[in-house]
């Protein structure tokens, strides 16, 4: 009877993971709330961790480069940097998804394909606002987070092609959202599975110079994520004009609705300062760590921050399903199967991460190992590691609670959470215990995880509160 069950088990098992990966369009309103998730969190699990596998392919190939200490910091401070656009881009997604998942849920595909336009509009102006300035000023920027003359020297034209790139990255994010408010969150992980392997194939390829290809260097890594970012793009575009999806996009929508981005603006500025908040706590640790440390301790931090975000992206792919079940079930009035699909899906995501939390405290000498041969890189990446990975399960629920409350539109209070245990608790924690202390980089890793267990707890209390099911959209 045991040996019945165990097929019968596992081919249900792959059943629901190809249905999940079909790109079928599902009514999340209704149905088993456990295969909701399910089928929504696969495919945002896959698609986030490829968008991590961009940072980790390029520091592992440039972290191979003569010379390495100073390509790894490059690319570490850039990407501390240009999570400035990252901001803007998951600030944009956040709307649209709240915006095109309510619709859904109101079965209104017409109002939900219009949101959607009028995001992207929103997305082309703001890119030229950050991504001039981004190429012009890219020497200044490093020099603004503390690099050295060699990384700035070596580094500007990497930086001034990522931030000049800008466009494709908020754009790739912003779609995705499109997709996932829509419940198709198979579309989104296929343009990421698109955008990552051509970036995997073209990072060698054009930092080496084997065979035809030139040899580019630190600048090859970062033409070959922008090539990979924007032909992402244009799979995206394509699906979203193609008329055979639940979003039908159509040529007579795409005159700018002043009212309807403005609608938009709305619920994407707290996002977007939500993010903006975060990132920038996060340039400023990457600057105290770099002037307390010097070269070497910001190249081992950088390498554990890129496997941090490796593990927490999908982690917040799983919390994007929240988002998607809580926009769509306040559309079809039905509040309290929202807060169920939320407590489910931290559930899940704890379990999850710790896990991952286990492979940091415990494997963190090997994966460090991975990136560089440098033993005083390895000394502070291995360290960095174990201390920021110690809190990883409450990094899990509280992005649940942080992006269940953005799913409902209630965008104000993540930024108020985030805003007040970012800035006036963990960056004044990292400079006390590193510079009043004199612990150095130490200080500034420990003050992430206590950040994050705090902010896990505040989310949890006002999500418990139930105020978000009131919020109109």
């Amino acid at each position: 009877m045991t040996t019945e069950k165990q097929p019968t088990s596992i081919r249900r098992i792959i059943s629901v993971i190809k249905e999940s990966l079909s790109g079928k369009e599902y009514d999340y309103t209704t149905g088993s709330i456990k295969m909701a998730i399910v089928l929504l969190a696969i495919p945002m699990i896959l698609e986030l961790s490829l968008e991590s596998v961009f940072a980790v392919v390029d520091m592992y190939f440039v972290g191979h480069l003569p010379n390495s200490k100073n390509a790894v910091t490059t690319v570490g401070l850039t990407e501390s940097v240009i999570s400035i656009v990252y901001s803007i881009a998951i600030g944009l997604s956040t709307a649209a998804t709240a915006m095109v998942s309510r619709r859904t849920g109101e079965k209104d595909p017409e109002a939900a394909a219009k949101a959607g336009i009028q995001s992207i509009w929103i997305a082309i102006l703001t890119t030229i606002l950050v991504s001039i300035p981004g190429v012009i000023f890219a020497s200044d920027i490093l020099r603004l987070m503390g690099a050295s003359p060699e990384v700035i020297e070596e580094g500007t034209p990497f930086t001034r092609i990522m931030m000049g790139g800008s466009l494709v990255i908020i754009l790739i994010f912003l779609i995705n959202g499109i997709f996932r408010g829509a419940g198709n969150a198979a579309m989104a992980m296929k343009s990421l599975w698109i955008a990552s392997f051509l970036n995997i194939i073209l990072c060698p390829l054009l930092i080496y110079g084997p065979g035809p290809f030139p040899e580019l260097g630190l600048k090859g890594a970062a033409i070959a994520t922008t090539i990979g970012r924007g032909v992402g793009v244009l799979y995206q575009l394509f699906h979203l004009f193609n008329g055979k999806h639940f979003l039908k996009f159509k040529k007579s929508q795409l005159k700018p609705d002043g009212e309807l981005m403005w609608s938009v603006v709305k619920i994407a500025s707290p996002a977007t300062l939500q993010f903006l908040i975060n990132s920038g706590s996060w340039i400023v640790l990457a600057w105290i760590v770099s002037t307390t440390g010097g070269t070497v301790a910001s190249a081992g931090y950088q390498i554990a921050i890129r496997n941090v975000v490796f593990f927490i992206l999908p982690a917040w792919g799983l919390s994007n399903a929240a988002a998607t079940l809580v926009g769509q079930n306040l559309g079809a009035k039905q509040p309290d199967r929202a807060e169920r699909s939320v407590l489910l899906t931290a559930k899940y995501n704890g379990i999850f991460m710790a896990g991952v939390m286990a492979l940091f405290v415990f494997v963190s000498g090997p994966i460090i190992r991975l990136f560089t041969n440098d033993p005083e890189v390895i000394s502070y990446g291995t360290e960095a590691l174990q201390i920021i990975g110690a809190g990883y399960v409450f990094y899990g629920i509280g992005m649940v609670m942080m992006q269940a409350l953005n799913g409902s539109g209630d965008t104000k209070t993540p930024t108020w959470i985030s805003f007040f245990c970012f800035w006036l608790f963990q960056v004044p924690l990292a400079f006390l215990l590193s510079e009043f202390f004199k612990w150095g980089p130490r200080g500034t890793f420990i003050a992430i995880p206590v950040a994050e267990i705090l902010i896990a707890l505040i989310a949890f209390w006002y999500f418990k509160k139930g105020k978000w099911k009131t919020v109109q959209v």
